[in-house]
């Protein structure tokens, strides 16, 4: 099953849900706020993704802003950034998607049509 983390407010979440009802594609939607990912998940997330784990981040959030991770993030250990990532599903970028093979990042739809159809 593929596991969706997505924030209800969230324009791109929308977006993606969308997406993914219009193609078919059964989903288990998990409210990142409420339900933010742990750090085993994370940590699995980031290994299957091939991805920077700095691409983990909602750069764009006002949580990631208010705490200037930016300036924070190149002076972190690997360990410390899934710390801080576990503690607060507003720090994690959305929709956040696993599958048993994948992890997507945000919503681009060229990248999910490759990746989930």
């Amino acid at each position: 099953m593929i596991k969706v983390y997505c924030y209800e407010r969230c324009t791109t979440c929308k977006k993606a849900l969308k997406w993914l009802d219009d193609n078919k594609i059964k989903y288990d939607l998990i409210d990142i706020k409420g339900n933010n990912p742990d750090k085993a998940t994370l940590k699995a997330a980031y290994e299957k993704s091939n991805q920077p784990l700095k691409k983990f981040f909602n750069t764009s959030g006002q949580l990631y802003r208010g705490m200037e991770l930016s300036k924070k993030l190149p002076a972190m250990s690997e360990e410390e950034q899934l710390n801080l990532l576990a503690t607060d599903g507003m720090l994690v970028k959305r929709p956040l998607v696993i599958t048993e093979d994948t992890v997507l990042l945000g919503f681009k739809e060229a990248e999910w049509t490759q990746a989930l159809k």
